[in-house]
């Protein structure tokens, strides 16, 4: 297959290019940048030299969308609402790392994201990649909305509770921890490392963009689920997410009835592998990896779960998980090209 990223140089479109190399399904990779077309992607990121030369192209839709078998739109959030009705309709498959296609209602979109949403029919069209909760959907699409790194490692936390309405409503919150590497490559105040080395900070409270989709979703699970309570906090390592989440359950569970709730749903599942009791996983152990490590328990005093959700943000929560859907679009086993196993130390 002929694949083309989009956004090459920003660090999903790196992960995606080293993981697409190895992809034995995949025969050649186009590049694609709108400010530094032209250049020589090696030349910009020299640990790529040596397989082969990619010279950064212009976006030309019309060609790209009959040329390629899958478009990935590694571009921030504004880019690819406006890109993705230009490639559709071609031979292409396209898969959106942006934030652009996730969310339904428009104007909840332009009110999180603050920016112009993409049109009805594009977002109708865009099924939500999240596989183990979505695989059926995903192997018909042909827009893929790609889910963000921090409701992958909440909303497969949360996915076997809120499913089976074991959950009270009102009570989910959702404390998160990143990686800087999950600002992306541009640099900001936020990131500087004479700011972000030896602290630990939250940011943006009651307003990270990913809280409507993380709603979304659990709201397609249990119709009645309230508001999420969600926070961000700045962890001065360069990637990797813990998602650590509270819950009130609404009727007593042993805590084997509790893992074996989880097992139900994800033993079958490649890339998600549940704890065995009293066991807690760090981000080290998925780093550089497309595993959900999840860890769990229950306080029988307050009924109170908690669940410890782990993944690489640059992997499980963007490139890896793009590739995976791109593995159950064309029908590839599913672990295709992805690296079995973590990077340790």
């Amino acid at each position: 297959m002929k694949a083309g990223i989009v956004g090459a140089t920003g660090y999903g479109g790196i992960e995606l290019l080293r993981l697409l190399n190895n992809h034995p399904q995949i025969t050649s990779i186009t590049l694609y940048s709108s400010s530094q077309a032209g250049e020589k992607f090696e030349d910009i990121y020299p640990q790529f030299q040596g397989e082969q030369t990619h010279i950064l192209q212009d976006l030309v839709p019309d060609m790209m969308k009959e040329d390629l078998d899958v478009i990935f739109l590694a571009t921030p959030a504004g880019v690819s609402s406006q890109l993705t009705p230009k490639l559709q309709g071609g031979h292409a498959k396209i898969i959106d790392l942006s934030g652009d296609l996730r969310i339904k209602d428009a104007s909840l979109y332009e009110q999180w994201y603050n920016k112009g949403a993409a049109s009805n029919e594009v977002l109708e069209k865009a099924v939500y990649g999240l596989p183990e909760w979505n695989k059926e959907r995903i192997q018909d699409a042909d827009v893929i909305a790609n889910p963000g790194c921090f409701p992958t490692a909440a909303l497969l936390g949360l996915g076997p509770l809120v499913k089976e309405g074991l959950v009270k409503a009102d009570s989910i919150i959702v404390d998160a921890k990143s990686g800087v590497s999950g600002a992306g490559k541009n640099p900001n105040p936020l990131t500087h490392f004479a700011h972000a080395q030896e602290n630990f900070q939250i940011y943006k409270v009651n307003r990270h963009q990913h809280i409507p989709e993380i709603e979304q979703q659990l709201s397609e699970w249990y119709s009645d689920i309230d508001p999420v309570t969600f926070s961000t906090h700045l962890v001065p390592m360069t990637r990797g997410i813990m998602a650590t989440i509270y819950v009130q359950l609404n009727k007593n569970l042993t805590e084997d009835e509790l893992r074996n709730t989880f097992e139900r749903y994800y033993t079958t599942e490649p890339f998600v592998r549940v704890r065995e009791e009293g066991s807690f996983p760090c981000t080290k152990d998925v780093y550089g990896s497309n595993y959900c490590d999840i860890g769990l328990t229950i306080d029988t005093r307050t009924k109170r779960v908690t669940i410890v959700s782990v993944i690489d943000n640059l992997l499980k929560g963007a490139a890896s998980q793009a590739v995976q859907n791109m593995n159950l679009i064309f029908q590839y086993e599913e672990k295709t090209g992805l690296s079995p196993l973590p990077v340790y130390p």
